[in-house]
């Protein structure tokens, strides 16, 4: 039995005519959408903001775009895609998200203004509460004091990593938890949950 040729309903010239129309559209949408999207802010003032999303445990995005590094923070890496998520990085992800996600906190500055990827550095308030110094205290963060800021925020900071140590929450959790690996069976250390943050948890 002979196979019947299939037929287009297009010729080639009319489909190569089409295609690049889809493609003609397609790059003006893409050029409208840019020109309708607000660019970050090159600059922002101390004040209040709306926070849009939370990147990681220490970085925020703004809904006015820009991007916020939490000034002494360094919470576990979670968003690398070269490298798995680091021990507690979820659970710093998940703190900071319960804390400021969607809603408006206060911004203050210090000596620098911006880190070398274009991120606002601040201490991030939520009330009173200043949300870097929860992130240490919760044992989400080391007290990062390699950098300029001021020295009575560094104290503060190492002050709730002290804390976060002597509790053994969090990261400083895993030094016991890996001893507990090497000891001889019925000897292992029972550790006590860490206390709750003073952070509240929303209302839904």
């Amino acid at each position: 039995m002979a196979r019947r040729k299939i037929r287009f309903p297009y010729s080639r010239s009319a489909q190569t005519k089409l295609l690049w129309l889809v493609v003609v559209a397609a790059l003006v949408a893409y050029r409208l959408w840019l020109a309708t999207t607000p660019a970050a802010p090159v600059v922002i003032d101390a004040g209040e903001y709306r926070v849009e999303r939370v990147i990681d445990g220490d970085t925020l995005l703004l809904a006015n775009r820009a991007r916020v590094r939490l000034i002494g923070v360094d919470t576990p890496e979670t968003v690398d895609p070269n490298r798995p998520p680091e021990p507690f990085g979820h659970e710093a992800a998940e703190f900071t998200r319960r804390a400021v996600e969607g809603k408006v906190v206060r911004l203050e500055f210090d000596r620098e203004r911006k880190d070398r990827y274009e991120r606002f550095l601040a201490y991030v308030y939520v009330g009173d509460l200043l949300v870097n110094e929860e992130l240490i205290r919760a044992g989400l963060s080391k007290a990062e004091t390699r950098f300029h800021y001021r020295d009575a925020m560094k104290r503060r900071f190492l002050k709730a990593e002290e804390e976060a140590r002597r509790e053994r929450r969090g990261i400083w959790s895993l030094a016991e938890r890996l001893e507990n690996c090497n000891r001889p069976p019925g000897r292992f250390v029972v550790l006590a949950p860490p206390k709750h943050s003073r952070i509240r948890e929303p209302d839904y």
